[in-house]
């Protein structure tokens, strides 16, 4: 899909439901999969010309499992200037 037609099908939600207000700060939940990195993406772009200002940050729970490597949201992360916090858990430990 190109990034012109995910822009407009994103507003045009944002704007349908009224998902947005100005100052709202949104964490978009990512678990490293096409998804919801795409939303992160999607909310990324429409933050630099939607006219309601927003703040966006994006956030991962380390479940604990071996070889999950978070370093390429991290890097993705930076890119884009969007805050990026993990938090840690002990769901591995507990399965």
């Amino acid at each position: 899909m190109q990034l012109q037609r995910l822009l407009s099908y994103t507003r045009k939600a944002v704007d349908e439901y009224d998902m947005i207000q100005d100052g709202d700060h949104i964490a978009v939940g990512i678990s490293g999969g096409k998804d919801s990195l795409t939303l992160l993406y999607a909310l990324h772009g429409l933050r630099r010309f939607y006219p309601k200002k927003f703040e966006l940050s994006a956030i991962t729970v380390d479940l604990g499992f071996e070889d999950f490597d978070l370093s390429p949201i991290q890097s993705l992360c930076n890119e884009m200037q969007v805050p990026y916090r993990i938090v840690k858990s002990e769901i591995y430990d507990i399965l």
